[in-house]
């Protein structure tokens, strides 16, 4: 079989197609045929060697795919050869970006035949974290306020459908007048664009001074700063990446006297730790399964050609999901 393999770190062309061994179903496995792969930020953050994890090279991508199984390993009761199924991973732990990987049972899920085996791919990371963060940690209820940062992100976009799904009120932000109307269209309520207007004042003003009930941060920097001062009283605020690349100063005059509640999110750390993603991610399948949640796909490429899906992906200009598809995608 072939895979896209990490060569050297560097830009996208450091992706090559290359024959590989086949996997084999070793006990407690399944050997997945890869349908689509997602691609993440963390992907091309290993491929040009700035990731903070990661195996030695040649390796692997790849952490979220769909398929169909071809082989069980002889131990295996739970899966079936044919059975529809998403599974997850970690960079070259088995790595998605090929036409085949072997994965441990406990990081496979069946996929309802209603689902497309494109959307259940893109559920282990973006929608995962979304989901978790809202829910979870977010407590997201009826008529709360949640204020999504960067909506247009892969979180964030799922982030804005979910909330919304819990009946949540959904003011998102997003720069120039392209992605506030996709962002819209997704459901939320207010896209502000934060290169334009004063998050903060904005969001103060549309809640009548109360501030957002819940607030996901997808930026850092500045940004975090901002998500406390447009905090509610007793707010769940979530802080989830760093984007800007720099550090947050804040004022604990901010959020201590309004009793907010600060938690800190990062799912590889959870994996590791025993959380256990499969609930969520059945839930998150039933959503898909009747049309509560929709994945918003950008574009896709052959899983050969990994290169041109990370040079879209880096482009600033995606709406949506990156994925890499191989020939069966049902």
């Amino acid at each position: 079989m072939h895979a896209s393999r990490v060569v050297a770190f560097g830009s996208p062309s450091a992706l090559e197609w290359r024959a590989v061994p086949d996997p084999r179903p070793a006990a407690g496995k399944v050997v997945v045929e890869v349908a689509a792969a997602g691609v993440n930020r963390a992907d091309a953050l290993f491929r040009a060697g700035r990731y903070h994890r990661g195996p030695g090279l040649p390796a692997t991508p790849g952490l979220e795919a769909a398929g169909r199984i071809v082989a069980v390993g002889d131990d295996v009761t739970e899966f079936e050869v044919g059975e529809r199924v998403l599974a997850w991973g970690g960079i070259g732990d088995p790595g998605f970006y090929a036409e085949r990987a072997a994965v441990p049972v406990a990081r496979v899920l069946p996929v309802p035949d209603a689902v497309e085996l494109p959307s259940a791919a893109c559920l282990p990371v973006a929608w995962l974290t979304a989901w978790y963060c809202l829910r979870r940690l977010g407590g997201v209820r009826p008529g709360d306020d949640v204020l999504v940062h960067a909506g247009a992100s892969g979180v964030g976009s799922a982030a804005v459908q979910i909330a919304k799904d819990a009946g949540a009120r959904v003011i998102a932000t997003a720069g120039g007048s392209e992605k506030q109307g996709w962002v819209r269209d997704l459901g939320a309520d207010v896209v502000l664009d934060h290169t334009a207007v004063d998050v903060v004042a904005e969001v103060l003003r549309l809640t009548d001074g109360r501030g957002a009930n819940v607030v996901l941060d997808l930026v850092g920097g500045e940004s975090f700063a901002a998500s406390l001062r447009a905090a509610a009283r007793a707010a769940n605020v979530v802080a989830l990446a760093n984007v800007a690349l720099a550090p947050s100063v804040i004022d604990t005059r901010d959020f201590y006297p309004k009793n907010v509640h600060i938690h800190g999110f990062q799912i590889t750390d959870l994996m590791e730790h025993g959380y256990d993603p499969r609930p969520d991610l059945k839930a998150l399948l039933v959503a898909l399964a009747e049309g509560r949640l929709t994945v918003p796909v950008d574009s896709t490429f052959p899983l050969s050609d990994a290169a041109a899906a990370h040079g879209r992906l880096e482009s600033r200009a995606v709406l949506g999901k990156v994925l890499l598809t191989g020939p069966d995608r049902i």
